[in-house]
């Protein structure tokens, strides 16, 4: 029976090296998920920061809320967006912190797309027109 115990120790000392390889597998797999999650997503909050930073007026800004407006004046920590006109003339206007700001659009960008919508719109109407009265026909 003195033969055994030895026999359970000797087994013993050859799982020390398991412990190596498991911290170089821990170590990989943490290199992927830094080069595959993190890293972008620290790519894309930089990208999001200097453009809020950068907004000027007539900016299109898009708010947390999902409030789409008209950058009408800029400060320091926040921005005056214009949310909405009413009949007269008078103007929406709301302070908006930057943080609170989810998206920027740039002037001419902005620009480039209201004339786009108005051109589509102007064609599906232009269109649909047509199809009803030449169905009256």
């Amino acid at each position: 029976m003195t033969g055994m115990p030895s026999a359970v120790l000797l087994q013993a000392d050859g799982g020390g090296g398991a412990d190596m390889s498991f911290f170089i597998m821990m170590g990989m797999i943490f290199l992927v998920f830094y080069m595959l999650v993190m890293r972008p997503q620290q790519k894309q909050q930089r990208e999001r920061d200097e453009m809020i930073k950068n907004a000027v007026k007539g900016d299109r800004v898009v708010t947390n809320g999902g409030i789409h407006g008209v950058v009408t004046g800029v400060s320091d920590d926040t921005l005056t967006v214009e949310i909405a006109r009413v009949k007269g003339g008078a103007r929406v206007e709301v302070e908006v912190a930057r943080s609170g700001i989810s998206g920027v659009v740039k002037a001419d960008k902005a620009d480039k797309a209201d004339k786009a919508d108005k051109a589509d719109k102007a064609g599906k109407t232009g269109k649909a027109g047509k199809a009803e009265g030449g169905g009256a026909s």
